[in-house]
């Protein structure tokens, strides 16, 4: 067993444990998942939806599907990244970067997105009410490095966002790294 097998059974088990009540998806599924997004998903959340189920358990029990809008709405990874690079214009400074999916959505303007043209799958966390119109670049930050580490701390409860965790010092790091991504 390598390192992704031990954590998608990880993340198996957790789900299961708080209800997870979505099946896999088909190889095919995410075979056109990918043919509608423009590029292949980084591995994991690939591996992650056609072993475990199609979102709705993870951080805040609410991954998103891969490509269905769920039942309350919310939209999926492939509907949510296509709208959002829909909507971009080349001039328009809230553009949605290339390659990068959105995978949670937090509320409130907030959504978790997986970069998917950093190898380890850097996680982003677009957060639009921290800045003004001015310097719209100014409201992506890194959540965390990869999104290995950051599916360990959900699975630790270590996350930002668990309501445990307090750290006075804690700051997100700004991304950079959409700017050029027209």
């Amino acid at each position: 067993m390598n390192d992704c097998d031990a954590l998608l059974a990880r993340i198996a088990a957790k789900a299961a444990e708080n209800g997870c009540r979505t099946a896999p998806v088909t190889a095919e599924v995410v075979a056109e998942a990918e043919r509608r997004l423009g590029f292949r998903l980084h591995p994991l959340p690939s591996t992650r939806y056609r072993r475990i189920g199609d979102g709705s358990f993870g951080p805040m029990d609410a991954l998103l599907p891969l490509d269905r809008p769920r039942s309350d709405g919310v939209d999926s990874v492939v509907g949510g990244y296509l709208d959002r690079r829909a909507r971009s214009g080349a001039d328009d400074p809230w553009a949605w970067p290339a390659g990068v999916v959105p995978v949670l959505d937090r509320g409130c303007a907030m959504v978790a997105a997986v970069d998917r043209l950093s190898e380890d799958g850097t996680v982003l966390l677009f957060e639009p009410n921290a800045v003004d119109d001015a310097d719209p670049a100014g409201a992506w930050f890194v959540d965390a490095d990869g999104l290995a580490a950051w599916l360990e701390a959900w699975l630790c409860g270590t996350g930002w966002y668990e309501e445990d965790v307090v750290d006075e010092e804690f700051a997100m790091a700004p991304w950079k790294g959409g700017t050029d991504r027209g």
